[in-house]
This record gives C-alpha cells, structure tokens and sequence, in this order.
C-alpha cells in the first residue's frame, strides 16, 4: 500500500467513525456488553483503543503498534481481564477493517484502486503481530506478576517486576502497614542500587486505605528512591489514600510523578 493509499484510506475511516464503532459493536457480540464493565476495571477504553490499533494498522507504523500491543497486555494482566474478549475484540476489528477496506475501494477511482493481495499480506501480518506481541507481553508480565504475588504471602516480599533495563514496576495489593512498608524500603533501595533502576512505577489501585503512618514512611521510601536517582511514578492513588494526605499535609518528593492509571503510565513510559 502506497503512502498515498494509505493517507485517502485513514481520511475514508477518520471520516466514517460512527460508522466504524457501529458496525464493530455488531461483529463483536460477546466484549460489547462488557465494555464498561472493562473500563470500570483497568480504565481500558476498548472503542478509543480500536481506533488507535486502526490507525497503526492502516499507516503501517510498527513500532508504535508493538509498543501498544505491549502496552495492552501487560494491562490486560494486571486486572486480570478475560483473554477470550481481547481475542474476539482484536478479530472483530480485524473483520470491521475488512468491510471499511472493501467499502472505501468499491468508491475509489481505477487510479486509487487497492491491489487487495499485497494488502492482504499487509493488514492481516500487522493484526497478528498486534496479537502476537499482545499475547507474549500478557503471559511474560501474568507469569511475573503471579510468581511475584506467590513470593509476598509466603515471605512478604515486594514484587519489583522489571519492564525494559531501566523501568521497573511496583504493583502493591493489599493491606500495607508498618512492617510490610520496612520491608518495601529495603527491597526497594536495594533493587535500584543492584539493577540500576531509573524509573519506579508504583501502582497502588490495589490498595483501598493506608493509615497516615504508613503513607509518611511511603514517602520516605520515595524521597530515598530520589537520592539514589531514581524516579518515582505514582498511579493509582485512591481517593481515601489522597484524603489523609491532604489532612495530614503529607506531600511526596517534588520529582515524583502521579498518573491516574498503571496503563497511563505504561503508555507514556515505553513509548517516549
């Protein structure tokens, strides 16, 4: 597909996006009642994320569509989202793909007209790549999580999880109290002195409350962190935690970060 083609067949779909999502929530009859329940969960919008997939697909940017397949799978398991939905959502696009290509030659001069063998090849490659990498980057981060979580309960470990050579991620579920804070300040400086660690992101959607006590010795940790030129990502911050926080006047390091979502953070960390 020429870059010409590919500019008039990204105008076509920007064009007809109603149309798109429409004919998308059609083909994919089990994830369209499942939608909010996902964003709900993981703030993983589905339908913002097909247009996104679309475009990578259709302008052939594969580094982009790997870092977002990436991005999407290790989401994905972290909130433990059903496999068998983000299979039949990526199919149903591909399928919805397919209909709009179809539509938009059936329009298109003779000058235009797609040569649908080279652009078989094309589209259907980057969908299974998309797939491919999405499924690896699942799996590799669920197996890491789980043996993470299993190390936690039976030696109250904290789960450093590594993303590429420079950013880890910290995901804390649970209950946090003094004791298990000492041990995440060990581990934790610990690491960042051993692996070199740049970036932390620390996840806390997983925990519900946090005594002010805690959250004093967490931003210790972080302020640490910090001196031994670390930088810290905060996602996740419930609004019980950022209350006490408020009242207690507890702030964290000025270099600290704080991002809604673990996906947001993901997004912005692997692709800049």
């Amino acid at each position: 597909m020429t870059s010409l083609q590919s500019f008039e067949l990204k105008e076509f779909f920007e064009s007809n996006t109603k149309e798109f999502e429409e004919k998308l929530l059609s083909e994919a009859v089990n994830v369209k009642d499942k939608i909010d329940e996902i964003l709900a969960i993981g703030n993983i919008d589905l339908i913002k994320n097909a247009h996104n997939l679309v475009v990578y697909i259709i302008e052939g940017k594969e580094r982009e569509l790997q870092l977002f397949a990436k991005q999407e799978g290790i989401a994905w398991a972290t909130h433990s989202l059903t496999l068998s939905f983000k299979l039949e959502w990526v199919q149903a696009i591909r399928r919805t793909l397919w209909n709009f290509i179809e539509q938009y030659n059936e329009l298109a001069d003779k000058q235009t007209t797609l040569n649908f063998f080279r652009l078989e090849k094309e589209i259907n490659n980057r969908v299974d790549t998309f797939l491919n990498t999405f499924f690896i980057n699942y799996s590799t981060y669920k197996d890491s999580l789980l043996t993470a979580q299993r190390e936690l309960v039976e030696n109250l470990s904290v789960p450093i999880i590594p993303i590429n050579a420079s950013i880890c991620i910290l995901p804390l579920i649970g209950s946090v109290d003094t004791f298990r804070t000492s041990v995440l300040e060990e581990k934790v400086l610990t690491e960042i002195g051993v692996s070199r660690i740049q970036t932390l992101i620390m996840d806390l959607s997983g925990i519900a409350d946090m005594e002010p006590e805690v959250i004093d010795h967490l931003t210790k940790v972080i302020n640490g962190a910090a001196l031994m030129g670390c930088k810290t990502v905060i996602t996740g911050l419930r609004a019980e935690v950022v209350r006490k926080m408020i009242h207690q006047d507890l702030s964290f390091d000025h270099t600290t970060k704080t991002l809604g979502t673990l996906q947001q953070a993901l997004k912005e960390y692997l692709i800049s």
